[in-house]
């Protein structure tokens, strides 16, 4: 018998509506952030989008200037780095707790999310690599079971994937969904050491990527 699945908040729906916009640059960095804009781009309510917002700006995200209002967060290239060696940690955490944790429904997922990935990878398609890396991430930190190391990564991760987007040019998808499917092959037999050699590999990618960046 399937496991229902929990009507999600409106508020998370909205959390994620907003996360993919500012991810994507459709919010460009040091944007003005309009909510009835937002109602109308999201269909979603004003108090689900609020509540959303007021998390953004407490994950710096979004920043609250005085008489000025709302405005997406500028891509800082010179701190970076350091909120890569941040991710690191908490996604080896993440990581390990998931090998331990998944059920078998989740580990099944997550091998196919980065299957998705590697064909979406192979395929160039852009936006379906990073649809399976959110759907990924998803299923990674339910079956983790750490609410507070997946409070703290999402803001980062969100930052990674702006990040992504904004110098993809200088990226190689493949390479990076080598180091999510080596991640995920790991949670998926419980091995915590492979999990976590992966979440690394993965890291070590993102910080050449930025380095890259910054050298260009």
């Amino acid at each position: 018998m399937t496991a229902v699945q929990p009507k999600r908040r409106a508020a998370d729906v909205a959390y994620d509506r907003i996360e993919s916009m500012i991810a994507t640059l459709q919010l460009e960095p040091g944007s003005a952030v309009v909510e009835a804009e937002l109602v109308q781009m999201t269909g979603l309510g004003r108090t689900p989008l609020r509540e959303a917002l007021l998390r953004m700006v407490s994950a710096g995200l979004i920043i609250q200037e005085p008489r000025r209002g709302l405005r997406v967060s500028t891509i800082q290239l010179a701190d970076h780095l350091d909120l890569i060696q941040t991710r690191r940690a908490l996604e080896q955490l993440i990581a390990s707790s998931a090998a331990r944790r998944a059920t078998p429904a989740q580990r099944k997922r997550i091998v196919e999310c980065a299957a998705q990935m590697v064909r979406a990878a192979e395929g160039g398609d852009l936006d379906d690599y990073m649809h399976a890396d959110q759907l990924l991430d998803y299923v990674c930190h339910e079956a983790c079971r750490n609410v507070s190391a997946v409070n703290a990564v999402e803001p980062l991760i969100i930052q990674c994937r702006r990040f992504w987007y904004a110098y993809q040019h200088e990226g190689d998808v493949a390479e990076g969904a080598r180091g999510h499917m080596v991640m995920a092959e790991g949670i998926a037999t419980g091995d915590e050491k492979t999990a976590i050699g992966g979440a690394n590999a993965l890291m070590d990618y993102l910080e050449a990527f930025t380095r890259k960046v910054i050298d260009a």
